[in-house]
């Protein structure tokens, strides 16, 4: 567990391994963070490589800042994250991003390719689409366990079951005074967009190698969604999983580290 400083941004983030340096960026959920999101994968992933489980702007233990004088923006979330490589010092690095945070390493290699040698977008939000019914737990999240497993079973596969330790962590990171206003703040901006994208255009802009996973069965980004990003990112391959939702690295880790790691390395 550490801190770096991304332009002003006090930045916590969970680092295993040592080698080709490859960069976790987590969902936009209530208690999402680097370990509830990628604890997994971690261990998996730290036989081949260094691993670095970032929180994102407003999230885990990372910076909120106060929403009345800060906007929770998707440009905002890309500013931070490129400053969060340049400040490890250590690009170009591999950048895996699961939903919101997909989008978030997607901007990233498309403004600075130098820093991201390889990019992989795993159930990565993008793609304009309507909001999907599945989305409401999260984006109308009240607080409650209850609530948080509205959340889980929205997003995952109906084979999927959260230990319940890990379901109490996300509750409680959840319910943290400061984290509740910037998720509130977070998914307020996202509501008035009409949900989480970025034009097309800008999508093809993205030249570095692109590997796109997802579930099958992802109810909030659909294989659709998954193939307009393998015609519209040129240099791109796409996988995916059956019987599994949105959170691909949580229900299938094994599979999911596997795949990675065999692109990361060919």
């Amino acid at each position: 567990s550490s801190f770096v400083d991304a332009d002003g941004i006090r930045t916590h983030y969970l680092e295993a391994g040592k080698g080709q340096p490859v960069v976790l960026v987590h969902g936009g959920g209530p208690g999402a963070d680097g370990y509830g999101n990628w604890h997994s994968c971690l261990p998996i992933f730290s036989r081949s490589f260094r691993a670095l489980a970032v929180d994102m702007l407003g999230f885990g233990q990372t910076d909120k800042p106060d929403p009345a004088t800060f906007i929770y923006s998707q440009d905002a979330r890309a500013k931070h994250m490129i400053a969060f490589v340049e400040a490890l010092g250590a690009g170009p690095v591999t950048m895996i991003g699961n939903s919101m945070g997909g989008l978030t390493s997607l901007c990233v290699a498309i403004r600075r390719p130098d820093l991201v040698s390889k990019l992989i977008l795993m159930g990565a939000a993008g793609i304009k689409s309507q909001l999907p019914p599945a989305l409401q737990p999260l984006l109308n999240y009240d607080g409650t366990k209850d609530g948080m497993r509205r959340v889980i079973g929205a997003l995952t596969h109906n084979s999927y079951k959260m230990d319940e330790a890990l379901l109490d962590y996300r509750v409680e990171m959840a319910n943290r005074p400061d984290t509740l206003k910037a998720l509130q703040a977070t998914m307020g901006w996202v509501k008035q967009q009409h949900g989480l994208y970025i034009d097309e255009d800008e999508i093809r802009k993205n030249r570095v190698p692109t590997l796109v996973v997802g579930g099958k069965s992802d109810p909030i980004v659909t294989p659709a969604q998954i193939f307009r990003f393998l015609e519209l990112i040129d240099n791109s391959w796409g996988y995916l999983i059956p019987h599994c939702g949105h959170w691909v690295m949580m229900e299938r880790p094994e599979e999911f580290c596997a795949v990675c790691t065999r692109f990361i390395l060919q």
